[in-house]
């Protein structure tokens, strides 16, 4: 049994993983300031005598006793992560320099959570690790996209500088129970439009693609490459089954019934075109690859935001 620190835990990544580390033996601890996180997604998890958790915020210091770390605190919406983006960014640089430190002194595994956001707008499809992304150090989501870089070389730098035991992974699209209603992100968007029968919101002409992996197929990918040996990554995870938003907005549409209308908004300053993971390296790495199909994982992620919507309203 290990026990594993998992910073953001009461995220949206973050309570699937924690749950599924107290479901395989582990013991877990949370740690969330709860800017995006929500007591709610680990309401089910106190009481558990391998769980626990703390509010504290990584942009300060703390002193705890772990073998595995899993860094995911950050907000990962551009919602979020542009509504206070010098906090963003502290949160992925001094964050990630704290959490380092911790491990160096405890001699803990530490797994970051980095992002596909690391290629930019990218210029090669699909994207593979050895790529070097494309992206604006200057724009509106340079404080997530730069500062999730600046982490993952950080994260090098302690590897090669001490010998920390470190897990780097780059994680795609990834959706199911648990996300936020106001989160910006397209599968939440769409579907709680149209649940409402809201007009749907289509940013540019959509023909934007994207990739969506289920959350719980993701969460096997996180735990396989910290249980993983001689591989620090990065590796992608993510689904290669690409959709353009178009596509997406109509098949949710139908899965609902909605009456809902599409709707075309201007394209957002920096937004990628495409964005699709090579997953070569897990399937190598790690026997990894998604199992979920979309259109299940939708179901689930629709029968979640209904139950949402009903309490809410």
């Amino acid at each position: 049994m290990k026990t594993a620190l998992v910073t953001g835990g009461a995220g949206f990544i973050g309570s699937h993983l924690c749950e599924k580390l107290l479901e395989k033996g582990h013991s877990a601890i949370c740690l969330d300031n709860f800017f995006t996180g929500r007591k709610k997604n680990i309401d089910h998890l106190i009481g558990h005598p391998h769980f626990e958790w703390i509010r504290h915020d990584i942009v300060e210091p703390i002193l705890l006793e772990a073998d595995w770390i899993f860094n995911f605190a950050c907000p990962a919406s551009p919602v979020h992560y542009q509504y206070n983006p010098i906090k963003t960014a502290k949160t992925s640089v001094m964050g990630a320099l704290n959490m380092l430190g911790l491990a160096k002194r405890i001699r803990a595994r530490i797994l970051q959570a980095s992002t596909s956001e690391v290629y930019g707008d990218p210029e090669i499809h699909p994207q593979s690790e050895n790529y070097w992304g494309n992206v604006n150090p200057i724009g509106t989501r340079s404080c997530y996209d730069e500062g999730k870089r600046i982490a993952e070389t950080l994260f090098m730098d302690y590897h090669r500088s001490h010998k920390l035991d470190i897990k780097l992974i780059r994680i795609f699209n990834t959706y199911g129970p648990r996300m936020l209603e106001n989160d910006g992100r397209v599968v939440s968007n769409f579907i709680v439009q149209a649940l409402r029968n809201e007009p749907i919101t289509i940013y540019g002409d959509g023909t934007q693609t994207r990739s969506f992996c289920y959350v719980d197929d993701l969460v096997d990918g996180i735990l396989k490459m910290m249980e993983s040996q001689n591989f620090t990554g990065p590796v992608n995870l993510g689904n290669p089954e690409e959709y353009n938003m178009l596509e997406l907005a109509k098949m949710i549409v139908e899965m609902t019934s909605s009456r809902s209308k599409i709707v075309y908004k201007p394209l957002p300053s920096d937004d990628p075109k495409k964005r699709r993971p090579d997953i070569t390296l897990a399937k190598e790495k790690l026997g990894w690859e998604p199992e979920v199909p979309v259109k299940e994982g939708l179901q689930k992620t629709i029968l979640y935001f209904e139950k949402e919507i009903k309490e809410n309203a």
